[in-house]
Order: C-alpha cells, then sequence, then structure tokens
C-alpha cells in the first residue's frame, strides 16, 4: 500500500466506527435471543452490510459534487419529510417511518434520520459561499431556517427527540461558523426560560432575569436584544399550552425527568430498571449473556434506546468503560478533523456531524443513568435500528472524506 494512501485514508474513524458496530450487534443478539424476537438481530445485521456500502461512497465520493449536491439532496429530504407525514407508518406515537419488504423481512425507513446529517450538509454549504456572512441578518435568518424547517417537520410527527439533535448540531455550527456571543445568546436564552417554565413559576421568573442580563451584557444594539427577550418570553409562555399538547407519554417522561420517582410502573420504570441494570454490572459485570435485567427482560425492547445497559451490566463498568472511550475517540478525532480541514465546507461539514453523535451519546446514555429525560434517542451503531445505523455510518464515511480532503481549500 503506497504512502499517499496511508496518509489520507482516515482509519481511526473506520476503525471505531466498526467496533461500535460490532458491540451493537453482540448487545443486541444479547437483547433479543432468548424473548422470540432474533429477526431483529438479522435485521441490524443486514442495515450493517448496507451501511458499510453507504460509508464507503460517502468515504470517496468528491468532496466538492457532495458540496454542490448538499442543497438540492436537502429539497428531496425536506419533500420526503412532508410525504412521511401523509403517507407514513405511525409506531409509538409518531408517524415517522416508511413500511419496506424484501430478503423475507419488514424494515422501516425513518427520513429523518438521514435529514439530519443533510440538514447539516445544506448549512455548510450555504455558509461556505464567499458572498454569505452570519453577520448579516438575511444571512444568518436563512441559514437558522435551514435547520428550523426540518425542525418543524419532524415536529409535526411529532418526534421531539430527533428535532432535538437538528437543535444540538446548530449551535456548535454557530459558533464554529463565527456567530457572536450576542447570537448565542439570543439562542441559548429561550431555552433557559424553556426549562424554567417547566420546573415552575419561581424558576420561570429566575430564568427570565438571568437571560434579560445575559442579553444585555452581550448586547449588540438595544433594539436586537429587544426583540430576542421578546421572542425569549413568548418562548417560556408557550412552553405549557405546547407542553398540553404532547401526546401523554411523551409528558410522562418529561415529569418523570424532572421527577426520578415519578410513576414508577410506568414513565419511570425504564429509567429506574436501567440504573438497576448499570449499577449491578459492578467492575468486570455478570457475563456476555449472563445479565438478569437483559436476559429476563426487564427493561422491554432494551435493543433500542437502552442499549447501553446491555455492555454495562454484563461487562461491568470495564465494558461500559470501552464504550466511552470508543465515543470520546471518535469525538475528538471529528473535533480534530474539522480544525485540520482548510475547505470551510468540509470543516463545518465535520463539526456538525461531530456534534449530531455528540448529541446522541450525551443524551442516550444520560437517559440510561436516569440523567437525562427519555426522549427517544438511540444510541450510535449500538441501538437498534436501520436507518440510525446507515446514517451514523454514511457520517464517518464523511468524516473520512474531509480527512483525505483536509489540505485541500
Amino acid at each position: 500500500m503506497n504512502a499517499s494512501f496511508k496518509e489520507y485514508f482516515d482509519y481511526k474513524s473506520l476503525g471505531i466506527c466498526l467496533a461500535l458496530v460490532v458491540i451493537g450487534l453482540v448487545s443486541i443478539y444479547s437483547a433479543t435471543f432468548d424473548i422470540n424476537n432474533a429477526a431483529n438481530f438479522g435485521r441490524q445485521v443486514v442495515w450493517a452490510v448496507a451501511g458499510l456500502v453507504a460509508l464507503l461512497v460517502a468515504a470517496f465520493f468528491p468532496l466538492k459534487s457532495i458540496q454542490r449536491l448538499a442543497i438540492p439532496l436537502y429539497v428531496v429530504t425536506l419533500v420526503f419529510l412532508l410525504f412521511v407525514l401523509i403517507i407514513g407508518k405511525t409506531t409509538s406515537g409518531s408517524k415517522s417511518w416508511f413500511g419496506l419488504g424484501g430478503f423475507g423481512m419488514s424494515f422501516k425507513l425513518q427520513p429523518s434520520e438521514f435529514a439530519k446529517v443533510i440538514t447539516v450538509l445544506a448549512f455548510a454549504a450555504f455558509l461556505s459561499k464567499t458572498t454569505v456572512s452570519l453577520s448579516n441578518m438575511k444571512h444568518l435568518i436563512i441559514g437558522l431556517a435551514i435547520f428550523a424547517v426540518p425542525m418543524g417537520f419532524v415536529l409535526a410527527q411529532p418526534d421531539l427527540g430527533t428535532s432535538v439533535i437538528f437543535f444540538g448540531a446548530m449551535i456548535p455550527l454557530l459558533y464554529w461558523a463565527g456567530a457572536s456571543r450576542f447570537m448565542f445568546a439570543a439562542v441559548l436564552a429561550p431555552i433557559l426560560v424553556a426549562f424554567g417554565a417547566l420546573l415552575g413559576t419561581t424558576a420561570f421568573l429566575i430564568a427570565v432575569v438571568l437571560s434579560a442580563l445575559l442579553l444585555y451584557v452581550t448586547r449588540e444594539n438595544y433594539f436586537a436584544a429587544a426583540l430576542a427577550l421578546g421572542i425569549t418570553l413568548a418562548v417560556g409562555l408557550s412552553v405549557q399550552i405546547i407542553y398540553e399538547r404532547l401526546p401523554t407519554y411523551q409528558r410522562n417522561r418529561i415529569a418523570t425527568f424532572l421527577d426520578p420517582g415519578h410513576d414508577p410502573l410506568g414513565a419511570g420504570y425504564n429509567v429506574l430498571q436501567a440504573k438497576v441494570a448499570i449499577g449491578s454490572g459492578g467492575f468486570l459485570g455478570k457475563g456476555y449473556m449472563k445479565g438478569t435485567q437483559t436476559q429476563l427482560n426487564f427493561i422491554p425492547e432494551q435493543w433500542t434506546d437502552f442499549i447501553f445497559c446491555v455492555p454495562g451490566e454484563e461487562f461491568g463498568l470495564l465494558g461500559a468503560s470501552v464504550v466511552l472511550v470508543l465515543f470520546a475517540a471518535l469525538l475528538f478525532h471529528g473535533i480534530k478533523i474539522g480544525e485540520l480541514s482548510k475547505n470551510k465546507f468540509g470543516s463545518l461539514a465535520a463539526i456538525g456531524i461531530t456534534a449530531i453523535l455528540a448529541t446522541h451519546v450525551f443524551i442516550n446514555i444520560g437517559m440510561s443513568m436516569g440523567l437525562m429525560p427519555v426522549i427517544g434517542i438511540p444510541l450510535p451503531f449500538l441501538s437498534y435500528g436501520g436507518s440510525s445505523l446507515v446514517s451514523n455510518m454514511i457520517m464517518v464515511g464523511l468524516l473520512m472524506n474531509v480527512y483525505a480532503n483536509r489540505k485541500s481549500y
């Protein structure tokens, strides 16, 4: 193998990705083999193979062509998000999937999983234009709209978890693209006030005061600060209305997050059992396929959102640490790729992709440990789900592509 290939081929991203996929397959097999649900393992293997093909295509497809296609792909994605609202399959209260069939198996395709990465690419393509600057209000509004439109479609499904991922990718991208301190304050203030509104009147008023101070200190002019504060107040006051319109299961999940003891046999059941599973693993775990919480199915559909409990229980702190170290290595490597890339599109794409993966990891593992609300966010590469797995592997392929072209402008 020549030196040029070794220099530009990103072995680290590929190796970490494959290691996590293998851990995911091993965990899914353990969680499903004894409950007459082994077909899920077979489907995930098929999706893993498809994901590897997609990863290689994304890794070797010309980066300039990806940049040119980003906006057209974004438009097509919006069409799919619209269609899924009309003819999609409803599962767990959300109309988020298209039903597919083949190879004697039934499959589901979730457009929002691919929308996340395509939205990041579209945002990066827009901001990489030499005539575009976030200091221009028109350009800033367009950039925010690139995220807001698909987020709106996803919220309409309704899928609160995936919409949070869009937001988690947007904030780091704004920073990386050079947004001002005031812009960050204007974006973060509504989040602070919304969270305060969920906690009660006193917390809401404290959040409003803190937000007002933050906007005042970072202000660029008084009109913009007043406008941002007005939007912040509107968001805070509308939280209760939005909360009442959420499906019952999502309201229960939020209530359980705010009060871990809320509904221990209902919405809080999975969280309590997940904490027991992880805690009972000790340092070395109970052994592969010997975890009582996993094998006795104490956590329903553990192979999805709570898959982290499997290595945590069966391989203990050591196994959980291996998973966390692999994720940390991938995320830090993704940031490094963004720093090394001389191409603005590639740099923004790498940071956006890393932010998507980081938000998934942070929230999912936080869910398993009772530190975050259960909002249906899978753990990248490990959780069962074909669309999620293929989308994540495409993102790794794109990171490899940016790495290979890091010296090109």
